[in-house]
């Protein structure tokens, strides 16, 4: 029997005083737990594959910062690049050889990037390269997906998923009709949907953006040739493809999702991995696409701490640690071995569900599915989710406090992490 008792007074002190300073207590939402009850755990530090609270409890980790920590919490090559990185200042807002090394093993990597802007967040690379789709093709509507999250960006918040679909917010008040008016919907995995979009707006549409595998309305992957199919309807119709790789980039493949099912598209947004712990977005593509944002063309795109020497660091020392022998192989044999563990534990334990992984990452949904897009996530059973979450929580299990969030596995994960995770997710499951 595992220990199903954690003392958690001094979260509990930490949260209640964090919401009289901050809204919800969050600096982003989805940390505040609304959707799995129960309060959040206050974080003291990480390490491997290992949280622990400022109570003392130790956790194993299945969100890794929401993706970056694919090589484990504070490695410490990562550690010792960035002490070396700091003695020479932790900000310059001016060009450094950091972002040549980074630029050129992200373009080495990422088949559709020729050249790469980097900037501070997922969002922040999905505005922009909207803009620039739409600079480019001088059109001004575009296609996203139901569930699919590219930032809290006004003309994104359109059946988002991720935060909005865990609060249950359809989109956000205090986004102008105006926004959004030009964001076109269809359902994630209809390529008939994406059609009847281009028919009804001839000439209109500058682009279409996706998740590739969806990891903001849970973990959903792709059909077979639907990807493909993206590639020719938008090529058909002179827009623009664009693969937001945000949480697959370097994860699912070293080349992303784009190496992992050989579609290629015309423009890449990324983040979370190449910058190793620290803030960080990138997006690419085609050379002639990216030639138009300034200085070389006229679309207008700046920040300060883009570049910055300390993200760049950690992202060149991770993406050196991804190239090593063997390693997606042991991301997915983990990966793997807990996907398909949980889903034998819920049937035996007589719970509906389904789910999967992809290299090292991966979903559970509680609904038997199967689960195409996300109004096929919306059928799982989110009570049941919260009770599960904070019965695995309780006995050391700390997993994304959301049915809408992918879940994450690093190369600090051991065989016994995932035995233990088991182990205790039958615990749990045999009594819900």
């Amino acid at each position: 029997m595992v220990n199903t008792t954690i003392k958690t007074t001094k979260s509990q002190e930490i949260f209640a005083a964090a919401q009289n300073l901050m809204p919800g207590g969050v600096s982003s939402p989805v940390r505040a737990f609304k959707s799995v009850g129960g309060q959040p755990i206050v974080f003291d530090r990480v390490k491997d594959a290992y949280i622990w609270d400022v109570d003392g409890n130790q956790y194993i980790d299945y969100v890794g910062t929401w993706g970056p920590a694919i090589c484990g919490h504070a490695h410490p090559e990562v550690i010792a690049a960035l002490h070396e990185a700091l003695e020479k200042g932790t900000s310059f807002g001016a060009p450094s050889v950091l972002e040549n090394v980074l630029a050129e093993m992200v373009i080495d990597a990422v088949p559709s990037i020729e050249m790469v802007r980097f900037v501070n967040s997922g969002t922040e690379a999905c505005m922009a390269v909207l803009r620039l789709m739409r600079a480019f093709t001088n059109r001004e509507k575009i296609i996203k997906f139901e569930g699919c999250y590219h930032g809290h960006a006004d003309m994104f918040l359109v059946k988002a998923g991720s935060g909005v679909a865990t609060l249950g917010l359809p989109d956000s008040p205090g986004v102008p009709k105006s926004a959004t008016m030009n964001t076109l919907t269809a359902p994630y995995n209809d390529l008939e949907a994406v059609k009847a979009l281009f028919a009804e707006n001839p000439n209109q549409i500058a682009g279409v953006i996706l998740e590739p595998v969806v990891g903001n309305a849970g973990f959903i992957t792709p059909d077979a040739g639907f990807l493909e199919g993206l590639r020719e309807i938008t090529r058909e119709h002179g827009a623009l493809l664009v693969f937001d790789e945000v949480m697959t980039g370097f994860r699912i493949a070293y080349g992303g999702a784009q190496e992992k099912f050989g579609v290629t598209p015309d423009l890449t947004t990324l983040g979370k991995v190449i910058g190793g712990g620290l803030p960080v977005g990138a997006y690419g593509g085609r050379r002639d696409i990216m030639s138009m944002i300034a200085p070389a063309g006229p679309v207008y795109q700046a920040g300060t701490l883009s570049g910055n020497p300390l993200a760049m660091t950690a992202g060149i020392k991770t993406l050196e640690l991804l190239q090593r022998p063997g390693t997606y192989d042991y991301l997915d044999q983990i990966t793997q071995k807990l996907a398909d563990g949980l889903l034998e534990i819920a049937q035996a334990t007589g719970h509906p569900a389904c789910g999967g992984h992809i290299s090292a990452m991966f979903g559970l949904f509680f609904t038997s599915g199967p689960v195409h897009n996300y109004e096929d996530a919306k059928k799982s059973d989110m009570a049941k989710f919260g009770r599960f979450h904070r019965g695995m929580l309780e006995r050391g299990v700390y997993l994304a406090p959301s049915q809408f969030e992918a879940g994450f596995t690093c190369l600090a994960h051991t065989q016994a992490d995932i035995d233990q995770t088991l182990a205790v997710a039958k615990e749990v499951m045999s009594s819900l």
